[in-house]
């Protein structure tokens, strides 16, 4: 959590980070691939635990296959779970993808809801996921997606050096404009790809090591100094 006393200098950095990513990355956007609000919740419901490439294979023929809701609603677990095999943990997701079809077509009377209350109530779908859908289908912000590069690059850059998702959200909700929130996600996993990557590599010559900074939280410092 960050210190009151700390937020200015925090909010600083913040904003030179985006700055500089905005200028890094103007194209950057969600990976996956959709034609509807409700084939973007099957994809994004398909990314856990497996690449957005991967993921867009599979539903490149998924989403030819079953067009409308009401495909989702008649379809057959068993052959839906071959469809959907190659991403993973394919049973739960084909349990909670049509579990949800079935709530969006009655409770929701066929569409997505707009609300994260709402949202939170739909099989397979977390903070996360529910940040990524209302955002790319509706325009909502209600938060920050923390996906894995966000959640890593949070720590690397100085930003939160909090271990869950949930409170690594509180950070960057705190230092980042809200007007940044939605964009900022999609910045963060860009960078993470093109020129920051999880694999061991010479972190200082990453464009965003070069902004000045301090670390405010008080366990990034001994990470900092792993890095140099």
């Amino acid at each position: 959590m960050i210190a009151k006393e700390d937020l200015p200098a925090q909010k600083r950095r913040a904003g030179a980070i985006l700055r500089k990513l905005k200028g890094l990355i103007p194209d950057a956007k969600i990976a996956l691939k959709y034609r509807s609000n409700w084939e973007l919740l099957v994809a994004v419901e398909l990314s856990a635990q497996c690449t957005d490439k991967k993921v867009n294979e599979v539903t490149a023929r998924l989403f030819k296959k079953y067009r409308k809701l009401d495909d989702y609603v008649r379809a057959d677990p068993r052959e839906f779970e071959r469809d959907v095999r190659a991403t993973g943990f394919y049973r739960a997701k084909t349990r909670n993808i049509l579990v949800a079809a079935k709530m969006v077509k009655g409770k929701f009377r066929g569409r997505l809801p707009r609300t994260m209350e709402e949202m939170l109530v739909i099989p397979g779908v977390g903070r996360k996921s529910a940040n990524v859908i209302l955002g790319n289908a509706y325009g909502i912000t209600e938060g920050i997606a923390v996906d894995t590069h966000v959640k890593r690059l949070a720590g690397v850059l100085g930003l939160s050096d909090e271990k869950t998702p949930e409170k690594i959200e509180r950070d960057l909700m705190a230092e980042i404009p809200r007007r940044d929130w939605f964009r900022a996600t999609y910045l963060l996993i860009e960078y993470g790809r093109r020129y920051c990557p999880a694999r061991p590599h010479r972190h200082e010559l990453c464009p965003l090591a070069k902004i000045p900074h301090r670390f405010i939280h008080r366990g990034l410092a001994a990470k900092r100094a792993t890095l140099e």
